[in-house]
This record gives structure tokens, C-alpha cells and sequence, in this order.
């Protein structure tokens, strides 16, 4: 079959800083839409592009209006169900998202408070003032923010508005992972071994440290995100650890009391999703593989896994419910697991909320978890049984982030979107955002552009249709992880599912330092780079004999272009011929025939280089600035990619021929 090729393509006369804009070479696989029907005959399930979900009964009724406590992706997708299920949504936001996807898309708005999320997602007294004066019935509080705030759905309850998640009692019996550990033990929930106390001093942790044995880890009791949270391999670490992540905890979460336990090295980190109602009924729907993380936040996930068995999965399940069952969980919620190498199995801690990569579950089950937590917060018992949740197929997100992905994994990139093109022409796809063309990735919040889903028949189509759906996501006027993305998903070890929660920096011990280049990639790249050069070129001398036309020139036929690339630091000869539509050229002996429509609008180009089908992202084109002349506008647009290092002029500015207006680097 074909392949596609990802690379921001350099023109042959500009080399940029090489090892990190050669992306990603893979195979393509023939995609189709997928439609499928599960385990149980009553419902008829559609994998889409944008929702896997079972169809909705009109005549059940729920809420009339509902308000969105978040913003952004989630935000977005709590309101597709509400829209799907003939339910108005409120959208709540700060000042500088007045303008945001979600805002546009609920059926009111209203503004919250200025930028920081202490003074907007965050301030209870605003969004109870938003929801009072909209007389929305529910409010879902997405993921974040005020989703585990019993206090929040403390006052909702006092004004007689449902909370859609569950009860005050599970979200602070859950949300402490030392009265949460406690309460696994009793309901016969595997453990890791540790303290079940609160940890009084440095001393203190030391002395049960020893008793534990080395290595341990040192966490906030009401942590979360990877925040508070140190790994002691002896005295030393474990009083510096001490120190450092009491101090975390107060500031991150007001609470600075910490617990150890035994650390589980090279662990997995495997997560079951459970799903409970007001009358007792709880199910797991399988599990999800996510020990792709970086600095402990999640990066990749997969479900199901491809480590579990059948057993351990309904271990796992079994336990999740019962967990869930002891402090009577009526909603959609998460049972974190770490899996040692031989499927032991501890509990970590449970999230009393919707999950960000909450969508493989529903594409491989054919639920809508939003909907359920709406169904299950009305009153409405479970509409199926254990034995009906099924596992069709695989499915894979991706978190793309506004990061740049060589620093430390990913440091974010604040910006504005240039250009935004989500990938949902390919079937298999989903693509769960809250952003459009013109967005701005701010300081305040989150950087995830979107999560990006594909579903397949299996891991192998899955995947596949992964590097695919990479390969074809334009995002422009940000720094972006998609390149650190695809190296994961085409990696031996990640393909054949040897991963653990280390699995990063293990494979990059010396960070992330893009795709290397074999000899072939690098001769197909240099000459798709070259034939993209000679195709402006000719296009060019186009439009210039064009416009000269009524006075002919005559001009010397090129029979060939020699062309001096600069790759990395290394300089190579190119020549490069042209007979329609194909170029042929020759790189360091080699011969190649690049072949395309050679649209050079796109911002993606399908290229056919000796048989071999890549898709390549042309980043040159974006709109610099626009020069008014004769009551006509003329846009100025850039050669090449690069950084704009200055710019000499003003909006209004009057300038002349040959004046400097802006310089890039």
C-alpha cells in the first residue's frame, strides 16, 4: 500500500534547523467508515468522525437546560450530547474566551469573571449567580476546575440544581487517597503497601520509609496531576522529598498532608472505567492503557490494553465495581490501577469525574458517558447489564498540546492559530477540541489544542490510521507535539506494547530529539523539497509570462535545475528535470521520480516519489501583512518558514518601493 510522509518541506534554497522538521515516514492502510453492532441487539452503533455513541430516546426525559461549569474541548463535547439529546446549554466563560468555540456553540452565554481561573472557572459565587440567572437545572462541571469540589456541588444541591456526577460523600471519600486507600482495603481492593496515616515529619518519613523498603513514593493525600508527588530511593530523597512535596501540596491544593507507599517501578499505569446510578447498579466498561505520560500527566492512551487477559480484566473490573459500590457511586468515574510486569495489580486512586480520554471507552463500547451521566443524574437506572458491554475494535488518543516537544518533553507555546485544520476527512477519525483558526492557546489555561481519536477494526488499524491522521493535522502559529506523537505511536517497543509509565524517558534518555532520517527517507525528502522549489519556480515564471504577454519574450528553455540543499549542516547537489506533472531528480546518485498535483495552496500535498505515496505539510504561504494601494489590497505572504524577527512598520504606516517592512529569521 501507499505511505505518508509528514515534513514541514523545506524549499531547496532554505535550510531550517534540520533534525527537527524532517517528521515521520510510515505505511498508509486502506481506511473505510465503520459501522458495527455490539454484543446486544437493542441499539445500533456508528463509529463517526466526531461522537462513537448509541442512538437517544426522545421520549425519556431529563433536563430542560443545562449549564457547562468548564470551557474549551470539554466544554464542547458535553455540549454535542446535550444537542443530540434536545437539551439547551449554558456556556459559562472569562473575559478573554468571550469569543471561544464553546461560547458560540451553547444556546446562552455569560461571562464569569477576568482571565485568571481563580476569578472565573473557578469563582463558585459567579457561576452560582450565571446559574440562577439562566435557571439551568443541572450543571456539568466537565474535568478540572470545580468537577471534585464537594462544596460546589454542596451549594448547587441547597438551590435544588443537580450536580451531574456523583454525591458529596463519594467525591470526599474519593478525592483523599488516604481515607480512599483505606476504604480499597475494605472493600477488598488490592493495595500497594505503604502508610495509612498522615506522615507528621521528615523524621517520621524516614523511619517508615525503611519499614516499607526502598524505593517509595511520597504524595499529597489531596493530590492530583502528578503534583506533590516524589520518588525516595534513600534517607536523603525521602526528607528532601518530604519537604518539597508538602509544600507543593499546600500551594496546589491548600492541603499539605502527605502518605508513602512501596513504589512500583516500571509499572503500568491502567485505568477502568466504571459507570453507577441512584439504585445500586454499577458496571465497568473496560479498561484503558495509559502509561504513555510524561512529568506523571498522560500523553498516549489505548483501549483496551494490549497487556490484559481476560482474567486480570475482570479482576480489575470486579474490584473497580465494588470500590465503587462502597461509597454508593451514582456517575461516570475512573479506578486508577498501576499493573506490575507480572499483572499484579494495585489500586492508586479514583477519579469522581469524566476522564479526558474518556472517548476510546466510548468507541469501543458504543456508549456516550456524557449522556449516561446525564440519564444517571435524573434518576434513571442503568440501561444495560454487565453482560452487554462489549469490546469492539480499538481505539487510540492522542493529546495534542501547544508544547514544544524537544524541551523536556514538552514546555508550552502560547500563541495564536494561524492556520487549523483538524483531520476528520479520514474515516476512523475523531477529533475532540474547543479551538478554530484565529483561537489563541493562552498563558492561563490548559495548552491541549485538541485530543485526537482513531478507531479501527484492531490495534494494528488503529494505529495506522493514527500516523495518518498526524500526518494530516495542520497547525500553525504555535509549537506543536504532533512530532513527538508520531514517534511514539511507530516505535518497536509501543507497537509491540512493551511500555511502562518510564516509557519516554527511557526510549529519549537524552530528550526528544525528532525523527531520524535513514538514507532513503532522507534522499525521498530532498527530493520532494527540491520538486516543490522547482514547482514555485515554474509557477512563478507562469504567471510573469502571463502578465507579459502582450509583449513577447522569448526565454531559453531550462532543461534542468541544479539545485544546493542544506539539510541538518550538511549541503547537497540536486539536480532536478521536469515533464509535466513529474519531476525526475537526482540526489547523492540516486534517481527519483516525484510526482503531484503540485497544488502549492495547500497547506497538505500528496506526493507519489518511485511508487511510494507521502503527504507532506508546506508551512510557507501565511499572511505577513497587507499593503493597501490604489484602494487595492495586496497581501504579502511569507517565502519561507521561519520566526519574524522584526517589523518595521505600523498598521496606517505609509511606505515606499524597496522600504524594509518585516524581516524573518
Amino acid at each position: 500500500m501507499a505511505g505518508f510522509w509528514t515534513g514541514a518541506a523545506a524549499l531547496a534554497t532554505a535550510g531550517r534547523r534540520g533534525r527537527r522538521w524532517p517528521k515521520l515516514l510510515m505505511r498508509s492502510v486502506a481506511l473505510w467508515t465503520v459501522k458495527h453492532v455490539p454484543h446486544y441487539s437493542r441499539r445500533y452503533l456508528v463509529v463517526s468522525r466526531t461522537l462513537c455513541s448509541a442512538g437517544y430516546d426522545s421520549n425519556e426525559k431529563t433536563f430542560d437546560k443545562i449549564l457547562i461549569a468548564n470551557r474549551g474541548e470539554i466544554a464542547c463535547r458535553v455540549i454535542k450530547t446535550c444537542k443530540k439529546m434536545g437539551i439547551k446549554t449554558v456556556a459559562i466563560h472569562s473575559d478573554v474566551d468571550a469569543s471561544s468555540v464553546h461560547v458560540k456553540m451553547a444556546d446562552e452565554a455569560v461571562c464569569v469573571g477576568p482571565a485568571p481561573t481563580s476569578k472565573s472557572y473557578l469563582n463558585m459565587n459567579a457561576i452560582m449567580d450565571a446559574v440562577r440567572s439562566t435557571r439551568a437545572q443541572a450543571v456539568h462541571p466537565g474535568y478540572g476546575f470545580l468537577s471534585e469540589n464537594k462544596e460546589f456541588a454542596k451549594r448547587l444541591a441547597a438551590e435544588d440544581v443537580i450536580f451531574i456526577g456523583p454525591d458529596t460523600h463519594a467525591i470526599q471519600a474519593m478525592g483523599d487517597k488516604i481515607e480512599s486507600k483505606l476504604l480499597a482495603k475494605k472493600a477488598k481492593v488490592n493495595t500497594i503497601p505503604g502508610f495509612d496515616g498522615v506522615v507528621k515529619d521528615a523524621d517520621e518519613a524516614v523511619r517508615i520509609a525503611r519499614e516499607i523498603g526502598y524505593p517509595v513514593m511520597i504524595k499529597a493525600s489531596a493530590g492530583g496531576g502528578g503534583k506533590g508527588m516524589r520518588i525516595a530511593w534513600d534517607d536523603e530523597e525521602t526528607r528532601d522529598g518530604f519537604r518539597f512535596s508538602s509544600q507543593e501540596a499546600a500551594s496546589s491544593f491548600g492541603d499539605d498532608r502527605l502518605l508513602i507507599e512501596k513504589f512500583i517501578d516500571n509499572p503500568r499505569h491502567i485505568e477502568i472505567q466504571v459507570l453507577g446510578d441512584k439504585h445500586g447498579n454499577a458496571l465497568w466498561l473496560n479498561e484503558r492503557e495509559c502509561s504513555i505520560q510524561r512529568r506523571n500527566q498522560k500523553v498516549v492512551e489505548e483501549a483496551p490494553s494490549i497487556f490484559l487477559d481476560s482474567e486480570t480484566r475482570r479482576a480489575m473490573g470486579e474490584q473497580a465495581v465494588a470500590l465503587a459500590k462502597a461509597v454508593n457511586y451514582s456517575s461516570a468515574g475512573t479506578v486508577e490501577f498501576l499493573v506490575d510486569s507480572k499483572k499484579n495489580f494495585y489500586f492508586l486512586e479514583m477519579n469522581t469525574r469524566l476522564q479526558v480520554e474518556h472517548p476510546v471507552t466510548e468507541c469501543i463500547t458504543g456508549l456516550d458517558l456524557v449522556q449516561e451521566m446525564i440519564r444517571v443524574a435524573k434518576g434513571y437506572p442503568l440501561r444495560h447489564k454487565q453482560a452487554d458491554i462489549p469490546i469492539n475494535g480499538w481505539a487510540v488518543e492522542c493529546r495534542v498540546y501547544a508544547e514544544d516537544p524537544y524541551k523536556s518533553f514538552g514546555l508550552p507555546s502560547v500563541g495564536r492559530l494561524s492556520q487549523y485544520e483538524e483531520p476528520i476527512h479520514l474515516p476512523g477519525v475523531r477529533v475532540d477540541s474547543g479551538i478554530q483558526p484565529g483561537s489563541d492557546i493562552s498563558i492561563y489555561y490548559d495548552p491541549m489544542i485538541s485530543k485526537l481519536i482513531t478507531y479501527g477494526s484492531d490495534r494494528t488499524e488503529a494505529l495506522k490510521r493514527m500516523e495518518d491522521a498526524l500526518d494530516s493535522y495542520v497547525i500553525r502559529g504555535v509549537t506543536h507535539n504532533i512530532a513527538l506523537l508520531r514517534e511514539v505511536i511507530i516505535n518497536s517497543r509501543f507497537i509491540e506494547g512493551d511500555i511502562n509509565t518510564k516509557f519516554l524517558s527511557d526510549v529519549y534518555p537524552d530528550g526528544f530529539k525528532g525523527h531520524p532520517l535513514t538514507e532513503t527517507e532522507r534522499n525521498q525528502f530532498l527530493a520532494v523539497a527540491s520538486s516543490l522549489f522547482v514547482a514555485s519556480q515554474l509557477r512563478a515564471q507562469h504567471f510573469q509570462d502571463h502578465e507579459s504577454s502582450r509583449v513577447p519574450i522569448v526565454k531559453p528553455q531550462v532543461a534542468s535545475w541544479e539545485l544546493s540543499v542544506k539539510l541538518h549542516d550538511e549541503i547537497h547537489t540536486v539536480v532536478v528535470s521536469s515533464s509535466g506533472p513529474t519531476f525526475s531528480v537526482e540526489v547523492d546518485g540516486s534517481k527519483l521520480n516525484v510526482t503531484s498535483t503540485w497544488n502549492l495552496a495547500s497547506p497538505l500535498l500528496s506526493v507519489n516519489v518511485d511508487g511510494t505515496q507521502r503527504t507532506i505539510q508546506v508551512a510557507e504561504g501565511q499572511e505577513i501583512c497587507v499593503i493597501e494601494a490604489m484602494k487595492m489590497q495586496n497581501s504579502m505572504t511569507a517565502g519561507k518558514t521561519g520566526k519574524v524577527k522584526s517589523v518595521h512598520c505600523k498598521a496606517g504606516d505609509t511606505v515606499g518601493e524597496g522600504d524594509l517592512l518585516v524581516e524573518l529569521e
